[in-house]
C-alpha cells in the first residue's frame, strides 16, 4: 500500500477492501470514505508471539488498525516523515519511529546484542535506544518519523558507515552494527553528548540518518 507524499510532515494512504495497515495511535490527521480504526492487541501481522516480543522488548508502542475503504492522512508531533519501500527485504526500526505500514509486512523483534555482542547492548544504555528493535520484513511500504529531515546512505561491502547513535533512524539489507568509541571534534569542544560513541553499520544495505541528535 504506497504512501503519497502530501509534504515533509504528512502522508496520505488509499485503504481498500480485504487489506489492513497499521498506525501508530494518533497518527490519523483526516480521511475519507468508510475506514475504521480499531486498537490492535494482537501484535499485528506478526501473531501474539511478536506483541508478547515487544511488551518485554519495551517496544509496545500502541497501534491502530485501519481497514475499510477510503484515504487516510497521517502525520504525527509535526516530524519530518521519510516513506521506504521494502521488496522482501527487513527493516530495523525504533518502535517508536513507526508511523504507518502496511499490514502485509511481517512483525518481529531482535535483540540488538546478537548483532555486536556486548557492544551491542552497550549501544541500549548509552544512546537510549532500546536492546530490542523492531522489524518489519516483506512486500510493502513503511512511513518512519524523524526530526529535521532524513538521508539514506548506501551500504556497500569494504565500505562501513559511521552514524552518530542519536541520528540513527532505521537500516534495511544484510547489515551488521557495533558500537565502537572515537574521540571527535565535539568532544574537544566540550559538547559530550555522545558524540564519543559511533555506530558503525558493515555489509550491503542503507541506513537512514536524520538531521538532528533529537530522539522522538
Amino acid at each position: 500500500m504506497p504512501f503519497r507524499e502530501i509534504n515533509s510532515k504528512m502522508v496520505e494512504a488509499t485503504v481498500v477492501p480485504g487489506q489492513k495497515m497499521y498506525s501508530q495511535r494518533g497518527a490519523m490527521l483526516a480521511y475519507k470514505g468508510e475506514v475504521s480504526f480499531t486498537p490492535n492487541m494482537a501484535g499485528g501481522q506478526g501473531g501474539l508471539m511478536s506483541m508478547i516480543g515487544r511488551r518485554v522488548a519495551d517496544e509496545a508502542t500502541p497501534l491502530m488498525t485501519v481497514e475499510g475503504s477510503g484515504t487516510v492522512m497521517f502525520g504525527h508531533g509535526g516530524h519530518h516523515i521519510q516513506v521506504i519501500n521494502l521488496t522482501g527485504d527487513t527493516l530495523y526500526v525504533e518502535a517508536d519511529r513507526l508511523l504507518a505500514f502496511d499490514g502485509t509486512l511481517q512483525q518481529g523483534t531482535m535483540f540488538m546484542g546478537s548483532q555486536g555482542g556486548v557492544m551491542g547492548m552497550v549501544r541500549g544504555q548509552v544512546t537510549g535506544q532500546g536492546l530490542f528493535t523492531t522489524t518489519l520484513k516483506g512486500h510493502g511500504a513503511v512511513a518512519v518519523m524523524a526530526h529535521g529531515g532524513v538521508i539514506e546512505l548506501p551500504i556497500t561491502p569494504g565500505r562501513p558507515v559511521h552514524v552518530d547513535p542519536q541520528a540513527y533512524v532505521a537500516h534495511h539489507g544484510d547489515v551488521r552494527n557495533k558500537l565502537s568509541t572515537a574521540l571527535g571534534w565535539r568532544d574537544m569542544v566540550g559538547r559530550g553528548s555522545g558524540e564519543a560513541f559511533q555506530l558503525e553499520l558493515s555489509g550491503s544495505g542503507a541506513v537512514y540518518v536524520q538531521a538532528s541528535e533529537e530522539k522522538l
